[in-house]
């Protein structure tokens, strides 16, 4: 069975994040926990110090929550009705990054999956705050879904990587487990400056074709382009329905996403991004 936590403000954007959760797992068993945060916009330091509950304040937010929450399952159930799936409610009075870190670590949570961009999110940006600081902080795998993305099989799956990761099992099972519900090829896009491969390099590269021997999967090479325009450029020759990548903190993850502001990031995602620790929980 796959534990699936789903974060949702009750906006369009992870209303978005939910369908395409349900669909892309509508094969397997899950348990779907539909995740809301909240606190009162006028909660501050004195009240915790004066017990905020014994003014109903905390309360009544807590009730709003859960009542949209349960209509959201409502919807879930008549617009995606599916034996196989399970849905699970959680109102927490907590920020959102903090309560997903806390879910995580206590549940066997699989994958997070949410929308990239929050009720206010704006097209200018790629990613809302809440989904970089989630990348950053949380061990687990995180599929982001694009607001406007409608749900496509994820028949081919763009991997950039400098083979700079030394790949465990715990990297590669949350892309093979996707993938082996379909059938998918997966692109292994290596982007250089044109120097050969270091022995490292080398090594790493082997142990990404014996996990993926048994599916089919295409290594590519070019160089002299940055990882942007290696991606960028991959995409308007192949249809993606997938990208993945390693957030290893010395790989090109690291410099592409937390070294800029989110914002300038210079290629256009308009597909699911799959973001997997280096390390997870149990490492």
């Amino acid at each position: 069975m796959k534990n699936i936590l789903l974060p949702t403000d009750f906006s369009e954007n992870s209303w978005n994040a939910i369908k395409y959760a349900l669909q892309l797992f509508k094969n397997e068993t899950c348990r779907f926990f539909l995740l809301n945060t909240y606190t009162p916009a006028i909660y501050q330091v004195e009240y915790v110090l004066l017990e905020p509950a014994q003014f109903g304040m905390v309360d009544a937010v807590k009730e709003n929550s859960l009542k949209k929450l349960k209509e959201l399952k409502t919807r879930i159930k008549k617009e995606f009705n599916n034996p196989k799936h399970t849905i699970k409610r959680i109102a927490a009075f907590n920020n959102l990054v903090s309560e997903i870190k806390h879910i995580v670590q206590n549940k066997p949570i699989d994958y997070v999956v949410m929308g990239t961009k929050g009720a206010t999110g704006t097209k200018e940006i790629l990613f809302g705050s809440n989904t970089v600081h989630v990348f950053k902080s949380v061990k687990c795998p995180i599929l982001a879904i694009p607001s406007d993305f409608n749900f496509e099989t994820p028949h081919e799956v763009l991997f950039p990587t400098d083979y700079e990761v030394s790949y465990k099992p715990h990297h590669l099972k949350p892309i093979i487990d996707i993938i082996s519900l379909y059938t998918t090829r997966v692109n292994i896009l290596h982007v250089s400056y044109g120097y050969d491969l270091s022995e490292l390099q080398k090594a790493n590269k082997k142990i990404l074709e014996k996990h993926f021997k048994k599916i089919a999967h295409l290594f590519h090479d070019v160089s002299n382009q940055t990882v942007e325009e290696g991606i960028t450029n991959f995409q308007l020759k192949t249809r993606i329905n997938l990208l993945v990548m390693i957030n290893n903190k010395h790989s090109f993850f690291e410099n592409l996403f937390f070294k800029s502001t989110i914002n300038q990031i210079g290629f256009h995602l308009n597909v699911p991004f799959l973001v997997i620790p280096a390390k997870n929980n149990k490492t």
